[in-house]
């Protein structure tokens, strides 16, 4: 009995002694989780972020409205803020909030929309573009501060978030980046402060901030960042893609703390859907909304998108149009691929050149309106009709060119791009032409007798001889087709490319009735908007003689780009320092985390099973170099997600699209750096800090004219104050 009792009470002393150690180590990581800020004094945290603060004003702002003329890609994107000031409809393949904003900021700082902004290099010539440049570099700007803030929240580490920022702040690519009318400053700046906002809620839920206003207020913050992110551009995915990981983690430790009660991860779980979920949708879509309202004026962009589609558009040819319903001989007509960003049926008075198939008038498909898109229907035994006569399913026609009195054409030719498919021409003079001009109409699900309508009617034109239908490949052709689609007669009748719908009907002999009834709603145009914006990117392929670049040369700073040329010159180009020591320390985040990891599961294989139950709690050392190595794995993490997909992308790449992975890897440097010196004595570490420190200055220094401007000798030719600089062959300023 007394032996039983001795047992049972070195029993609860044993289970007490655990509870106790438990409780040790939960106390040590609540206070490993907290910010340093309560060893290092909060002015020292002010004083560095203010210093960080200044320098950021300074650098980015400094003659940022130097040059005086387009720059680049200002071309595009002060042309299309432009456009949404005068509400002109247009086509781009990015989602719309970057460029309704630099739209806004130009519009609210007195630009009048009127600039053309036609090719780089033109000069403003007192345009008020100062606002859209002030704009986008603000963006830009606020970047660095964001990182600091990020880190600071996933380590508490003012050394590492100091460096994190300077990293930063001190890159030659990334000042020259923030400070043009672009998209770049507000998808960077979005991204970074989504990344801000995720790891701000990390940390007050691990403080046990949860549902305290504070935190509402920063979950809601980063769902309206991550649908602002994926509203610039669709590359936002990634850091989409990157919070819904951070939030799984985050839920999962949740999950294991059985101090909570199950009700509470339900209640995060809820929470998390409806900010980071619910709000960003609701956003995006609101997003798109102002944007089809604000843009309904007809413009460049209309022919990518269906008859229907722009019927809503002020000025274009279907707005409150009134056509006949029906389609009958001898109406003139557009045909219009009833895909998504179909083109219209097109010819031109030249010639397939030799070699690809028969030298005869080339047709095409054209994304613009244009004369050379009009076609006179006429039956196929004779020239015309003498009385009314609609065009019915399974008709037999022929279609003229109307400005080259040419027949559509097919025979048994290669295509001239797509070999497998016929060869699609113009034929024949003044409308004469041969019994290979023959087409069948067909109504997609029509019956015998069926009329053909305009506008709703999908038509495919059957070839009476080759058994073949007239379709559009998407694919370009070369420079001697103006770049134009190919269309070609495809054997397989099945093609769903091969539906074509009339948009245009000129015919005074049939009454006319108005087709404003035919208008799509707000959800059909946000669905056709993002159909025709995913297939234009997919159609972004590099053009012939164009120079573009690899995601291998990226992060080594193989090969820059000219921003502005002429007397004053601007080279994106990164700080080579900054540059290549990013490279260092993911290669030394990769073997210091992995020797970790090998060495803490073999401390936890080889401790005895008593102090595996006891659970003792690890010293602080410990925690904070975990600690710090969690948050590098996130920002590792952030760099892999926003740099290895353009490996898989069959579109045309620029250096610049590795800058926002730039951010991340720059980020880590400055985690891996506390990491990696706080193993150092005092005095050393804070010798190897200065110096890194000095390093990243003087570099920016050295390589700051590519920045603010070159002129005089190319760094190549003799005289060169530059040459210096030309570390690499390929660098070319």
């Amino acid at each position: 009995m007394v032996t039983t009792v001795a047992a049972g009470e070195k029993e609860r002393s044993g289970s007490e002694q655990a509870a106790e150690n438990v409780s040790k180590m939960s106390k040590q990581k609540s206070k490993a989780d907290e910010p340093s800020d309560k060893s290092e004094p909060k002015s020292w945290w002010w004083l560095l972020f203010g210093v960080i603060l200044l320098l950021t004003l300074g650098t980015r702002f400094y003659n940022v409205t130097v040059p005086d003329h387009v720059c680049w890609d200002e071309t595009h994107f002060g042309k299309m803020g432009s456009w949404y000031i005068n509400r002109t409809f247009f086509f781009d393949v990015h989602p719309p909030l970057g460029k309704m904003l630099i739209g806004l900021s130009g519009y609210l700082t007195g630009y009048d929309g009127t600039y053309p902004f036609d090719k780089p290099g033109d000069k403003y010539n007192g345009t008020h573009y100062e606002g859209m440049r002030i704009f986008c570099t603000a963006l830009g700007a606020a970047v660095v501060p964001m990182s600091f803030h990020t880190v600071w929240d996933m380590t508490g580490s003012l050394t590492a978030s100091t460096f994190a920022a300077a990293y930063i702040l001190f890159d030659i690519g990334m000042l020259i980046l923030n400070r043009y009318i672009l998209l770049d400053p507000p998808l960077i700046f979005f991204m970074t402060a989504s990344v801000m906002g995720m790891a701000r809620v990390s940390r007050l839920t691990r403080e046990a901030a949860s549902f305290t206003r504070a935190w509402w207020v920063w979950l809601a913050f980063t769902g309206a960042m991550l649908a602002c992110t994926i509203s610039v551009k669709f590359v936002g995915l990634f850091v989409v893609l990157l919070v819904g990981l951070h939030t799984a983690s985050d839920l999962w430790d949740v999950l294991g703390d059985l101090s909570l009660p199950i009700t509470h991860t339900v209640r995060q779980l809820a929470a998390r859907a409806v900010t980071l979920i619910v709000l960003p949708v609701l956003l995006y879509a609101s997003f798109f909304y102002i944007h089809l309202a604000v843009l309904n004026r007809s413009g460049s962009g209309d022919g990518f998108y269906s008859s229907g589609f722009q019927s809503n558009l002020v000025g274009n040819s279907l707005y409150n149009v009134s056509m006949p319903r029906q389609v009958a001989y001898g109406a003139v007509v557009t045909l219009k691929n009833h895909k998504t960003g179909g083109g219209y049926l097109h010819s031109h008075n030249h010639l397939y050149p030799k070699g690809f198939g028969a030298r005869q008038q080339q047709v095409t498909t054209y994304s613009h309106k244009d004369e050379n898109n009009r076609w006179l229907i006429k039956p196929y035994d004779k020239q015309t009709v003498e009385n009314v006569t609609l065009i019915r399913h399974g008709d037999l026609v022929r279609l003229e060119h109307v400005q080259t009195l040419r027949n559509l054409h097919s025979h048994r030719e290669q295509g001239p791009v797509t070999k497998k498919h016929l060869q699609v021409t113009c034929y024949g003079e003044e409308g004469q032409g041969d019994t290979n001009d023959v087409w069948m109409v067909q109504i997609v699900g029509g019956k015998a007798g069926q009329a053909v309508e305009t506008v709703t009617s999908r038509l495919t034109f059957y070839h009476y001889i080759e058994r073949c239908v007239l379709t559009t490949t998407n694919k370009q052709l070369p420079k001697w087709g103006f770049e134009q689609q190919e269309v070609t007669c495809n054997p397989n009748i099945r093609d769903k490319a091969a539906q074509w719908n009339v948009e245009d009907n000129q015919f005074d002999k049939l009454p006319s009735v108005n087709f404003q009834v035919y208008a799509p709603g707000f959800i059909s145009r946000f669905f056709e908007s993002h159909a025709v914006m995913l297939q234009g990117n997919a159609g972004l392929k590099p053009k012939e003689g164009e120079v573009t670049s690899r995601p291998w040369q990226w992060p080594i700073n193989y090969r820059g780009q000219f921003f502005s040329g002429s007397d004053h010159r601007v080279y994106l180009l990164g700080n080579p320092i900054i540059w290549w020591s990013n490279l260092v320390f993911l290669a030394l985040f990769l073997i210091i985390f992995g020797v970790e990891i090998i060495r803490y599961q073999r401390n936890s294989a080889a401790s005895p099973p008593d102090t595996a139950r006891t659970c003792p709690a690890p010293p602080a050392a410990d925690a904070t170099k975990w600690k710090l190595l969690r948050a590098a794995v996130w920002l590792f993490g952030g760099w892999l997600i926003h740099y290895l997909p353009f490996y898989a992308m069959g579109r045309v790449l620029y250096f610049h699209h590795y800058f926002p992975a730039l951010v991340f890897n720059s980020m880590l440097a400055g985690v891996m750096l506390d990491y990696i010196t706080g193993r150092l004595p005092g005095w050393l570490r804070h010798a190897c800090l200065g110096t890194a420190m000095a390093g990243l200055v003087y570099s920016f220094v050295l390589f700051s004219p590519l920045a603010y401007g070159m002129s005089g000798p190319f760094s190549h030719e003799p005289n060169s104050t530059l040459a210096s600089l030309k570390w690499l062959s390929s660098w070319e300023f």
